[in-house]
Parts: C-alpha cells; sequence; structure tokens
C-alpha cells in the first residue's frame, strides 16, 4: 500500500461552509483518518493550499488546523502544477470566473453551489470544462443526508406503490441583527451581492427532486421580502431588498407534484430545520436531516372528521422509523471522497457542472415565474 499525494487549492475557507464543512469536517478529516481508500489499495492524501484575501485570517486558520500551505496569491496557486484542484466556496457573484480561470490553468475543478446567478453563465462554464477535458464538480450535500438516503432507499425498494406527492419545508428565523446577531452574512439579504433564498435554495431543490422523487418539469414560485430592514456585521441598518422566503411548487416526472416552502422567516416546529414529506398509493414517509419515519397502508389510521370532540388519535405514534442500518458520516465528507477518487482513478461521479447549472437554471425560472406570475415548464438544457 502507497501513500499518492493530491495538492487542492481552496479557496473560500474563511467562510462558514468553506471553514467547517469543506476544511475541518472533510479535508482535515481525511487527512486525519490517513487519506482516502482508492481501489488498488493505496491511500490517496489531499495536500491542501488555502488562499485567501486576509492574510491574517488565512495564516490562523492554516495553523489551527495543521496545514502547512497557505497564501494570498491566487495567481500564483493556479499557476503550480502539482497541485490538481481548485475548490471554491467564496460568494457566488466571484464564483464563475474563478472557476473558469482555473480551467483555463488545466486544473479539475469543484465548487459550491450555485455556480453562478446566471444560466447562460453556467452553460458556458460546463461547456468550457468539458473542452478542456478536466473533471469538475458541484456540492450537491443534501442527497448525502442520512435522512434522505433513506428517502431514496425506500424509493429503490418500491416502499411508496405511485408516488403522488412531496411537501418539503425548510427553514428557520434568522435574526434581523439588531438585539440579537444574524446567524447569516449580510449579503445574503442584498440583491446586488447576489443573495435572496430562491437563488440559494432553488439550486437544492433541483438536485433532490430530479435525484429523490422525479425530474422537474415546469415550476411555480412566489417569493418574498417579509424583512425588508437588517442590521450587517458592523451594526449598520441596511435595506434588505432580496427574497427572504419562497413558497414554490414543481410539476415531477411521472405526475409527481412537490411543493416546497424555504423561509429565514419562520420559527421551527417540526421534526427537523428541513423535512419531506412523501406520500404514495402503499405508503408514505417522513424525512429530517438524519431520521426517517414511514407509514405503510396497512398501518394507516382511519381518522373520522369531528371537530365536536377532541382527537384520539396521536398521529406521531402511528409512525414507524426506519433504522441506521449503515454507518453515516458527514456528507460533505463523503462527497469529497467520491469527487478525489473520480479524480485519482476516473471513479463513479455525476455531480458535475452540467448539474450545477440545471439548479441555476431552476432558480432563474423561480424568479421568472414571481415576476411573471405564471407557472413555467423547465426545458432539457442544451450542452
Amino acid at each position: 500500500m502507497a501513500e499518492r499525494r493530491i495538492g487542492i487549492i481552496m479557496h473560500g475557507i474563511t467562510g462558514r461552509m468553506g471553514l467547517n464543512q469543506h476544511l475541518i469536517r472533510s479535508i482535515v478529516a481525511i487527512r486525519a483518518q490517513g487519506g482516502v481508500a482508492l481501489s488498488n489499495g493505496d491511500r490517496l492524501m489531499p495536500d491542501p493550499i488555502l488562499v485567501g484575501r486576509n492574510a491574517d485570517k488565512v495564516e490562523a486558520i492554516a495553523r489551527a488546523h495543521g496545514v502547512e500551505r497557505w497564501t494570498t496569491d491566487l495567481a500564483a496557486a493556479l499557476s503550480n502544477r502539482s497541485d490538481e484542484i481548485f475548490f471554491d466556496a467564496a460568494t457566488t457573484q466571484m464564483r464563475a470566473e474563478l472557476i473558469g480561470r482555473a480551467i483555463d490553468a488545466g486544473k479539475h475543478v469543484y465548487c459550491e453551489k450555485p455556480i453562478s446567478d446566471k444560466l447562460h453563465v453556467a452553460l458556458a462554464l460546463a461547456r468550457k470544462a468539458r473542452a478542456a477535458g478536466i473533471k469538475h464538480g458541484v456540492v450537491q450535500d443534501k442527497l448525502f443526508l442520512p435522512g434522505l438516503k433513506k428517502l431514496a432507499m425506500l424509493r429503490q425498494s418500491g416502499f411508496f406503490g405511485r408516488m403522488l406527492s412531496v411537501r418539503g419545508e425548510f427553514g428557520y428565523w434568522v435574526f434581523e441583527g439588531d438585539w440579537q446577531a444574524a446567524q447569516r452574512p449580510s449579503w445574503n439579504y442584498r440583491k446586488k451581492d447576489g443573495g435572496g433564498i430562491i437563488l440559494d435554495m432553488l439550486c437544492h431543490w433541483r438536485y433532490v427532486l430530479d435525484n429523490l422523487f422525479g425530474e422537474v418539469k415546469s415550476v411555480s414560485c412566489l417569493g418574498a421580502t417579509h424583512i425588508p430592514t437588517r442590521v450587517d456585521e458592523q451594526g449598520r441598518k441596511y435595506e434588505a431588498d432580496a427574497d427572504d422566503a419562497a413558497y414554490a411548487t414543481f410539476e415531477l416526472d411521472g405526475g409527481v407534484i412537490a411543493q416546497v416552502n424555504s423561509s429565514w422567516t419562520t420559527r421551527v416546529r417540526r421534526d427537523d430545520l428541513v423535512t419531506f414529506h412523501v406520500d404514495g398509493t402503499h405508503g408514505s414517509a417522513v424525512a429530517g436531516l438524519t431520521k426517517c419515519w414511514t407509514q405503510h397502508r396497512v398501518n394507516t389510521p382511519k381518522p373520522v372528521w369531528n371537530p365536536d370532540i377532541p382527537q384520539t388519535i396521536d398521529f406521531f405514534d402511528t409512525w414507524e422509523e426506519v433504522p441506521d442500518n449503515w454507518p453515516s458520516g458527514n456528507g460533505f465528507k463523503e462527497q469529497w471522497e467520491m469527487f478525489l477518487r473520480h479524480v485519482a482513478e476516473d471513479g463513479p461521479w455525476k455531480y458535475d457542472l452540467v448539474e450545477g447549472a440545471k439548479g441555476v437554471q431552476l432558480a432563474e425560472l423561480g424568479l421568472k415565474s414571481w415576476r411573471e406570475r405564471r407557472w413555467l415548464d423547465v426545458p432539457a438544457l442544451e450542452i
């Protein structure tokens, strides 16, 4: 067994997602476990170089997590032939240009979503990557959540029978920043900075719906800016002109109807921060981030509507939890391991820039549907 190095340029690791999910819980964790096992028995060891504009921040992060290499010079990092992969988790508005530069430098690319805020730019990136012959990927972390993996297992087993509908609820209360600090960055709420929950979350819902329930065929979306004024990280009031909630309905392949509410202005009273309730002719399931409950047709209670007496059925008690029959780790780390194997030995991979462009397409159509107040078809992408 031999250890094989793979160099990764990591940009955007001073942000919450880049630091916590991609650096600490993915790359640092992979290094701590001795690398990624390859099919020939070798171990692939990530060797990251951290890139950012603030030298003090980047150096401090590198020291804290045992990373030897860091720089503020992205051009120099891209010119280093010994680093094969470029990763980006910085702001959406910078991403397309950075990914394009990395492709020009001959790097394989992996990035957070959305890959752009415009579909034509996302498609141009996908075409550029294909023409360059490099390997490319987009983070689609929700598919690797234990709860959603259980939903995938249920569908594959035929548990649902004919699937009828999906109801998704995502969100939580993001504090306005006045009397309590906001738990999301202020740029999320400014249009000029690429903010808005439709652009952010419909990219997620595209790959979740396509992969678990049926390909998205059409969309109707209503956005809202429920809280028009917030307070930023410096304590200054600003106009929050981007949408902070979205109420979307989708028609899926096979006649499945999906409704997904996304909100940063809702208080949680459900099983998790995101839940998917799936109904089928033979059974139903409700999944959160990690847990999943089912109710088969033979175990379905028979309620009768009677507003004159208190409800006698404990509806939560009539569901059965799907057991944790396999180990589950961090979903970001699992997808990183898949991409690294894809680069190193052409391991299986489907989450490429084309899939990322599909998410941008749905977000763009969602915003257009809101503007024009109508249903829109989702055409196949021409790459």
